[in-house]
C-alpha cells in the first residue's frame, strides 16, 4: 500500500509542479523520476531470476507478441515466440532504469529531427520562405498572414512544433514590422496552424510520437487517417481568418512596395548546405513514409538523416549537437520514467479502472468522452506531459475492455481521437502547448507582450471549432469503418 500512495503522490506531484511551473518542467520531471528509481522502480540485475514486475514483463511480452495471436501461431514459430519473450526479459533484467522505462524512440526521433532542422535553418530557407510568402501576397496584410498560416502548418507536419514556431515568429515580426501592421494576430493564426498541422502525421507534434509508439502506428497510418481531415480543417481556419481580419488590416501603398522590394533569394546564406541538406531532408521524410513497410523504427529513420547529414554537410558537429534542444529530451526522459513508476504501483490501473465504468457504452460515446475530456486536460496541464501518462491509460484500457480488445478498428479510432483531442486541445491556453509559450516569450522580448487572457480569447474559440470538427469526423469514421 505504501508503494502506491508513494507513487500516486509523486506522479501527481510532479504534474502540479510542471502546470504551475514552480519548478523548471525539466528539473520537475526529472525530480520525479529519481524518485520514482529510488522507491519503485526495479534497477538493473544480472541474472534471470530477479523478480521483474508483472507490468513490466507484460510490456516485454506485448512488444514480443506484435500483432500475432499466439493462438493463431504453428507450434513451431510458437517455441520460437517463447524463447524470444524468454530471452527479452533477460535482457530487460541487465537494463539501466532509463533503457528499461524510457521510450528512446520518441526521444532519438526528436533528437534526429532537431539535428536536421538546425542545420537547414542556418541555410536561411526558412527566411526565403516567408520572404516568399509576403511577396506572393503582393504586400497584403490578410493574404500574407494565410500564407504564413499555410506556411507554419506545412512546415509542422514536418518539423516539431517548437521549432516551427522558433523560425518563424522573428521572421514574422520582420513581414509585420514592414507592413505597419500589429504582429499578434499574425503570431497567434500561426501558433494555432502549428498545433493543428503538427497533428497532421506522425513527426508534426510529440504527443502524436508517444501514441504512434504505444500504439504501434507508424508515419503512413497518421499521414492516411489523419493528414486529410487536418487539411480540410487548414481551409476552414484559412477562410475564417480571412473573413475575420479583412475588414480589420489596411496597409499603405508604400508599405506594400517596401514589401515587394525584398529579395528572398539574398536570404539564403548557405546554398551549398541547402541543397545537400534539402536532399537528406528530404529522403529522411521518405524514410518516415516507408518506415512502416520495412520494420524500421521512427528514431533509425531520423538518426539516419541525422548522421548523413553530419556527414555530408559542412558543419561543425560540436555546434550542431550543442544546438539539439537538451532539456526537451531530458524532460521526455523522465517523463517515461514517471509514467512507468505509476504503472507499476498500480496507479495507472486504478485510473483505467474509471473508464471500464464505459463498458457496454457506444463505441463512438466513449471515445467523444475520452476524446473531450483529454482536450481539456491537455489545455491545462501541457498535451505532452499529460499524452504521456494518457496513452499508458489507454492501451491498459483497450486490453481490458471488450468492445475494444476484439475490435483493431475501434482501437484505431480510439487512438486517433486521442490524437486530435491532445494536439488540438494545446491551442486552448498558454500552457497547453510549448509553441504557445515560446511564441509568448519571443513576443515579449520584441515588446508585445500577450496575457494568458489574450491567449484565451483567440484559442477557445480555435480549439472549440476544431475539436467540433473532430467529434464529427470521429463520429462518421466510426459508422463508416467500425461498423
Amino acid at each position: 500500500m505504501f508503494i502506491f500512495w508513494f507513487g500516486t503522490i509523486v506522479f501527481f506531484g510532479t504534474y502540479i509542479l510542471i502546470a504551475t511551473e514552480k519548478v523548471h518542467k525539466t528539473v520537475a520531471a526529472l525530480l520525479g523520476a529519481v524518485l520514482m528509481m529510488l522507491v519503485i522502480l526495479p534497477g538493473p540485475g544480472h541474472t534471470v531470476t530477479q523478480e521483474i514486475p508483472a507490468a513490466a514483463v507484460q510490456k516485454v511480452v506485448e512488444n514480443s507478441a506484435g500483432d500475432v495471436q499466439k493462438e493463431t501461431l504453428p507450434q513451431t514459430a510458437q517455441a520460437h515466440r517463447d524463447f524470444s519473450i524468454a530471452d527479452k526479459v533477460e535482457r530487460f533484467s541487465k537494463l539501466d532504469y532509463f533503457a528499461r522505462y524510457s521510450n528512446f524512440d520518441v526521444v532519438f526521433t526528436l533528437a534526429g529531427m532537431m539535428i536536421l532542422v538546425n542545420l537547414l535553418s542556418g541555410t536561411g530557407l526558412f527566411q526565403y520562405v516567408a520572404i516568399k510568402c509576403a511577396k506572393l501576397a503582393k504586400g497584403s496584410p490578410v493574404r500574407t498572414m494565410v500564407l504564413l498560416v499555410v506556411a507554419t502548418a506545412a512546415l509542422s507536419a514536418f518539423l516539431d512544433n517548437v521549432t516551427t514556431i522558433l523560425l518563424v515568429v522573428p521572421l514574422t515580426l520582420l513581414v509585420a514590422g514592414e507592413l505597419g501592421v500589429k504582429p499578434i494576430p499574425f503570431l497567434l493564426s500561426e501558433t494555432m496552424a502549428s498545433n493543428i498541422g503538427g497533428t497532421a502525421t506522425l513527426i508534426g507534434d510529440p504527443p502524436n510520437l508517444i501514441i504512434g509508439s504505444v500504439a504501434n502506428l507508424d508515419f503512413m497510418a497518421f499521414i492516411i487517417n489523419l493528414t486529410p481531415f487536418i487539411i480540410v480543417c487548414m481551409v476552414i481556419y484559412c477562410i475564417i481568418l480571412a473573413v475575420y481580419y479583412s475588414p480589420r488590416m489596411h496597409v499603405t501603398v508604400e508599405k506594400r512596395a517596401l514589401i515587394m522590394e525584398l529579395d528572398e533569394n539574398a536570404a539564403i546564406k548557405d546554398p551549398y548546405n541547402l541543397k545537400r541538406g534539402g536532399i537528406i531532408m528530404s529522403l529522411t521524410i521518405l524514410g518516415f513514409l516507408l518506415h512502416g513497410a520495412f520494420h524500421i523504427q521512427p528514431c533509425v529513420v531520423a538518426m539516419t538523416g541525422a548522421a548523413f547529414a553530419l556527414l555530408f554537410c559542412k558543419v561543425n558537429v560540436t555546434e550542431a549537437l550543442e544546438k539539439i534542444e537538451w532539456e526537451t529530451l531530458f524532460f521526455f526522459l523522465a517523463l517515461f520514467i514517471l509514467v512507468a513508476g505509476a504503472e507499476i504501483c498500480g496507479l495507472m490501473a486504478k485510473i483505467g479502472s474509471v473508464l471500464n465504468l464505459m463498458d457496454g457504452w457506444p463505441v463512438p460515446v466513449v471515445v467523444l468522452i475520452i476524446m473531450w475530456g483529454s482536450a481539456v486536460a491537455a489545455a491545462c496541464m501541457n498535451n505532452v506531459s499529460y499524452t504521456a501518462a494518457m496513452a499508458s491509460i489507454v492501451a491498459a484500457f483497450i486490453n481490458t475492455s471488450p468492445m475494444f480488445k476484439n475490435s483493431v478498428e475501434c482501437q484505431h479510432l480510439l487512438w486517433w481521437g486521442l490524437a486530435l483531442a491532445v494536439c488540438l486541445g494545446g491551442n486552448a491556453t498558454l500552457v497547453g502547448a510549448a509553441a504557445n509559450l515560446v511564441t509568448v516569450n519571443i513576443a515579449a522580448k520584441n515588446g508585445h507582450k500577450m496575457t494568458f487572457g489574450d491567449f484565451l480569447r483567440y484559442g477557445i474559440p480555435v480549439t472549440l471549432g476544431s475539436l467540433v470538427a473532430a467529434s464529427i469526423y470521429i463520429v462518421a469514421r466510426y459508422y463508416i469503418v467500425c461498423k
